[in-house]
């Protein structure tokens, strides 16, 4: 039998309780002191692990401080910096595109709504979210690749269109904790669910997850 929303939003609640018990102080990775610099990371962490981006923001964050810095920036310059990221040519283009459009649209300083965020050049609802949501306090469920393949495992969403299973998160998911729910998934895609080979003998949530692989998983231990 189909399980009802109600039945759902009660797991999601048994879940995000678990989770927060096993990964006490889960927060976001990306290193930032300005909602500029967690744009620019943000950005950057496509396709990257968060580790190579705060190695690669240390620096960069030390020469452009302002969104003026990025719209004036010289692309060959700036595609060497941020080289190691991957996908630099692209990623270059978007934080200067940004940058011109801050200083254009809104006098240098990044707005704090989704509107005016995806607007910008290379900023989609993901990025969006992720800046909204640790960059301003506003409450924001961003679906990255853990984040779609956990809620997936654990029956909580039910597509592979990330906008979809952002949608079905949130209507199971109290408002107040979309932010700190994407840092459980995330964490826990990272550290126990992961792509390739699970853990699921030690996952927290297994009494929880109704996901059909974790069998052969749970005989080989």
């Amino acid at each position: 039998m189909a399980e009802s929303i109600a039945d759902r939003k009660a797991r999601a609640r048994k879940i995000l309780q678990r989770l927060d018990k096993a990964y006490p102080g889960a927060t976001i990775a990306l290193r930032f002191d300005t909602p500029l610099e967690l744009l620019v990371a943000t950005i950057l962490s496509a396709q990257c692990t968060d580790e190579r981006v705060n190695a690669v923001t240390a620096e960069l964050f030390r020469r452009y401080r302002t969104a003026a810095d990025y719209a004036r920036a010289n692309p060959a310059t700036l595609e060497q910096e941020i080289h190691s990221t991957g996908f630099f040519k692209a990623k270059t283009r978007s934080l200067i595109g940004v940058g011109r459009a801050l200083v254009d649209r809104h006098a240098g300083v990044v707005p704090g709504t989704a509107d005016e965020l995806t607007a910008l050049p290379g900023v989609g609802r993901k990025t969006a979210n992720v800046v909204l949501g640790n960059a301003f306090g506003v409450p924001a469920l961003a679906v990255d690749t853990h984040v779609l393949r956990v809620s997936q495992r654990l029956a909580l969403a039910r597509s592979d269109d990330p906008e979809r299973v952002h949608d079905q998160l949130c209507a199971v998911i109290p408002r107040a904790q979309w932010t700190h729910a994407t840092h459980l998934l995330i964490i826990h895609g990272r550290r126990t669910c992961h792509a390739r080979k699970p853990d699921c003998p030690r996952c927290p949530v297994n009494a929880l997850c109704p996901w059909t692989g974790k069998g052969a998983l749970m005989s080989t231990k």
